[in-house]
C-alpha cells in the first residue's frame, strides 16, 4: 500500500513537473508579455505570464532568461539575517545560520513569510544552505507548486575543494534533496568560490558536468551558478551557454551597467537569467535594525523601496531576491514594485547620500561589495 502510495505521489510530481516544463518552453518559445516585452507590468501579462506560479495581477514578471520561466520582480532570498528580532533567542550561536530550526517561532515566522509572498505574487525562494533548504522544503509543505524554488548546499558544493567533482556534486543533490524530501529542484544554481575565477578550468568543467547530469536525470529543471566574479561570469555564460541559464551575483543600489564590456553584454547576448542579491548592501543602507518598533522603520521601508526601484531600472536583471523577516517586509516589496519606477530627483538624492553612508561604514567582510559599484 505504502509503495502503491509512493508511486502516486511521484506520478503527480513528474505530471506537475512536465507540465510546468511545457509552460516554460511556451514561455520561451513566446518570449514575451502581452505588451511584446520580456516584462509583464502589473496588468499587462499576457496568457503564458498568467499561468506562471502564485500569479497576481498586481505583481510585476520577467522571464528568467532561457529558463522561460517567469519570475515576480522581486524574489524571496534563503537568509533571515535579523529573524531573532521576530523571534528573539532563536540563535544558538553566532550569526543567523545558528537559528533554531525546530523552533516553533521560527518555524511560524518563515511559513508565514512564505504564505505572504504567495498571496502578493512573489513565486521564487533562493535557497542556498542547507538550513534555508531544509526550512523552505518544510514551508512549501502541501504547496510546493506555488513557488520556484532554488537549490543550492553551498556547504558541500564548489567552495570546499572536497565537493569539486561531478560525482561529488551529484552527491550533494542527492543528499539535500533527501534530507529537505525534495522530488525535484526548480534551479540548481551551485555556489563556487566568491572569486570564482580562483577554480581551474578542469572545475569548472567538473561542475558543468553535475549540472547537466542532474538536468538529464529530471532532478533539477534549470541550471547556473553564484559567483561574485564579474570577468569569470562572463567567461562561464560565453563558454557553457546551454547550462548556464541562470546567475545569482551581487547588484546593489550603488551598482551601475558599465557603458561597454558590461557583463550585461553576455547576459543578453545568451539570455541568462540574473537573480541580485545583496540588494541593501548586507543591511548597511538601513539606519535601524529591522524590529517593527525600531524608530527609524519607517524611513528604513521607504530606502529599502527606493533601492528596489533603482535596482529594476536594469531591465536585464530578472530580481533582486532580499531576505525578510516579517510579512510587513513582504508588503513592502510589493508597494515597491508598483510604486513608480524612476526615482524622481530628490529620492535620487536621498539613495545616493544613504548608499554613500552604507558604503563608508561597510564592516570588513563586506567591503568586496564596492567591487560592484560598475557592472
Amino acid at each position: 500500500m505504502a509503495d502503491k502510495q509512493r508511486h502516486k505521489v511521484n506520478d503527480v510530481t513528474r505530471r506537475e513537473f512536465i507540465r510546468d516544463g511545457a509552460l516554460a518552453a511556451a514561455g520561451l518559445a513566446a518570449g514575451l508579455s502581452a505588451t511584446g516585452s520580456q516584462i509583464a507590468r502589473a496588468g499587462e501579462a499576457g496568457a503564458v505570464v498568467r499561468k506562471t506560479r502564485s500569479y497576481n495581477p498586481e505583481m510585476e514578471y520577467r522571464r528568467l532568461g532561457k529558463t522561460g520561466l517567469w519570475i515576480s520582480a522581486v524574489c524571496l532570498g534563503g537568509h533571515w539575517k535579523r529573524v531573532d528580532k521576530m523571534v528573539p533567542d532563536v540563535f544558538k550561536g553566532k550569526g543567523w545560520l545558528s537559528a533554531d530550526l525546530e523552533s516553533e517561532g521560527f518555524r511560524k515566522n518563515r511559513y508565514d513569510v512564505v504564505t505572504r509572498c504567495i498571496e502578493s505574487g512573489i513565486n521564487y525562494i533562493d535557497a542556498c544552505t542547507w538550513q534555508e533548504v531544509v526550512t523552505y522544503s518544510r514551508a512549501l509543505k502541501g504547496r510546493r507548486d506555488k513557488m520556484y524554488l532554488g537549490f543550492s548546499w553551498y556547504q558541500e558544493e564548489m567552495r570546499r575543494k572536497n565537493f569539486r567533482t561531478t560525482k561529488a556534486l551529484l552527491g550533494t543533490l542527492d543528499k539535500g534533496m533527501r534530507e529537505a524530501k525534495l522530488d525535484y529542484a526548480d534551479v540548481w544554481r551551485i555556489t563556487m568560490l566568491s572569486k570564482s575565477g580562483k577554480h581551474t578550468t578542469a572545475e569548472v568543467d567538473e561542475m558543468i558536468g553535475a549540472l547537466e547530469k542532474a538536468r538529464q536525470q529530471g532532478k533539477v529543471r534549470f541550471t547556473g551558478l553564484s559567483s561574485h566574479d564579474r570577468p569569470h561570469i562572463k567567461w562561464m555564460i560565453e563558454t557553457y551557454p546551454s547550462v548556464v541559464q541562470v546567475v545569482c551575483t551581487p547588484y546593489t543600489a550603488k551598482s551601475k551597467v558599465l557603458p561597454t564590456d558590461s557583463v550585461f553584454d553576455a547576459v543578453k547576448k545568451h539570455d541568462v537569467g540574473i537573480f541580485g542579491i545583496k540588494p541593501f548592501a548586507g543591511n548597511s543602507l538601513f539606519k535601524g535594525d529591522s524590529s517593527p518598533n525600531s524608530p527609524r522603520a519607517e524611513e528604513d521601508d521607504r530606502l529599502a523601496r527606493m533601492a528596489i526601484r533603482y535596482i529594476l531600472c536594469n531591465t536585464a536583471l530578472t530580481a533582486p531576491i532580499p531576505g525578510m523577516i516579517n510579512t510587513h517586509q513582504v508588503d513592502n516589496m510589493a508597494k515597491a514594485v508598483k510604486e513608480h519606477r524612476e526615482l524622481d530627483s530628490a529620492e535620487a538624492r536621498e539613495l545616493e547620500k544613504a548608499m554613500d553612508e552604507a558604503w563608508a561604514n561597510l564592516p570588513l567582510h563586506r567591503q568586496w561589495l564596492k567591487d560592484w559599484e560598475y557592472v
